[in-house]
């Protein structure tokens, strides 16, 4: 699914509002979650999963093409762990 799909979706199951309210609570709310994970924050939603951020270590790489070393500087990486109730309805255990 992506976002317009979502927002289409919502606005049918809430037709008292407008898609274009739809649009600017979902862009809320996904800004919320990234700017919380950018300050190191986890972000959880119950029954669903939850969201933090990892920060990789410098490391040494080779590139690909030719076999160069090249250096790979420190990031944070979004990581996501589904909820113990997502993960049984995915395997049909709900």
């Amino acid at each position: 699914m992506i976002r317009s799909e979502l927002v289409r979706k919502l606005a049918k199951v809430h037709p008292h509002l407008s898609p274009l309210v739809v649009e600017a609570a979902v862009e809320s709310i996904l800004n919320q979650i990234t700017d919380s994970l950018a300050q190191g924050k986890r972000v959880e939603f119950r029954e669903f999963g939850s969201f933090a951020s990892k920060v990789r270590k410098q490391r040494m790489s080779r590139d690909p093409r030719n076999g160069d070393p090249v250096k790979v500087e420190a990031k944070q990486v979004p990581t996501f762990r589904a909820s113990k109730l997502l993960l049984a309805r995915l395997n049909g255990e709900s």
